[in-house]
């Protein structure tokens, strides 16, 4: 029988692959990999033997991928553990094991990073899981890394990019201790044994959501994208011009109450930094300030739709009719001390 050209080979295994569903090629790639692994001669990669893709460990609104190891590590996954910290992917690899890797190591944060922490991070875990592999960190590791945020921010070491990612920490390091002590109760108490599955992690979502609401965002998005319409600007994804701090103060502040602005000043002023603390709307009271200030914006929405692109000057004059400048101080709904929580 006369050999096969190798070309023709090929050509059958190519017909023979578009025949095949987009799952199944999916599942022979899987297989295939693992078979290079084994016969690559390295060492033990340990299996993902509880966890899912669908049963993620769920943090308030946040759902953070993780899995418990044939050799009974707990593993975050690393795209779980910039979920958690609220980091952006960047142009990372491997899963955001490099954002993550390149975070510790800037000057802010690395000081606070211990030697134990930092080999972590840097030799992250591979492992298998459903048949992919994956990189992750043992899950100790993110409440770790959250004290070494908040060491950075108590000093002041935190620059405005990463102030996010400070009050994240905050609050997974608030909720993570809450958690960890009525699980220490009710290990003592043997109520483990009788507890539902999923009450933990109902009991930190209630605790998340409730530090959350003090950096929910109180201007939608619809706010700012009105004001680039208005003003011909063209709308990039909601980062906002240098100039857009002015225009709110004036749109806002300035409407909202007699003296608010000028108060608002005085109690949340520019640092040396360049930047505030604090969100000037988070030194509002929450049963009059927000109400509000909510209130005035959507007004603001509304009264912005009729007029067309470009049209920034005609509902300007509209708004100084209908909503003049307050300037005399008068009862001013702030919070009480110097700043907000």
């Amino acid at each position: 029988m006369p050999e096969q050209d190798s070309s023709d080979q090929s050509l059958g295994g190519k017909a023979r692959a578009e025949k095949l569903s987009k799952e199944e090629r999916k599942a022979i790639a899987q297989v295939a990999a693992i078979a290079r692994w084994s016969k690559s001669g390295a060492k033990h990669i340990p299996r993902a033997d509880y966890g899912s893709p669908d049963k993620p460990l769920k943090v308030g609104n946040l759902d953070i991928p993780c899995y418990v190891l044939d050799d009974g590590r707990r593993v975050i996954t690393q795209t779980g553990m910039l979920i958690a910290l609220d980091m952006s992917p960047g142009t990372a690899t491997k899963g955001g094991g490099d954002r993550i890797a390149n975070f510790a190591s800037t000057k802010a944060i690395t000081p606070f990073i211990s030697d134990n922490l930092r080999g972590m991070i840097m030799e992250p875990i591979r492992f298998r899981a459903h048949g992919t592999m994956a990189y992750g960190y043992e899950a100790t590791i993110l409440p770790e890394l959250c004290d070494a945020i908040l060491a950075a921010r108590q000093v002041k070491k935190l620059n405005y990019q990463q102030e996010h990612i400070g009050k994240q920490a905050e609050i997974l390091v608030r909720a993570f201790a809450r958690v960890g002590i009525i699980a220490l109760v009710d290990e003592a108490t043997g109520y483990q044994e009788i507890r539902d599955r999923e009450a933990l992690q109902e009991i930190l979502k209630r605790y998340i959501s409730e530090e959350l609401m003090a950096w929910v965002r109180t201007f939608p998005m619809e706010f700012y994208k009105q004001i680039f319409r208005l003003k011909a600007w063209n709308w990039n994804d909601g980062r906002m011009s240098p100039i857009m701090g002015g225009i709110v103060n004036d749109l806002v502040y300035a409407r909202l109450a007699p003296g608010v602005l000028e108060e608002l000043r005085k109690r949340n002023p520019v640092t040396e930094k360049g930047y505030r603390e604090h969100k000037h709307f988070q030194h509002l009271t929450s049963d009059i300030g927000h109400p509000a200030l909510t209130r005035h914006l959507y007004e603001l929405i509304g009264m912005a739709r009729p007029f067309g692109i470009g049209e920034w000057d005609r509902y300007y004059d509209l708004l100084n009719r209908t909503f003049p400048k307050l300037n005399t101080n008068l009862l001013l709904p702030f919070e009480s001390g110097a700043e907000a929580k």
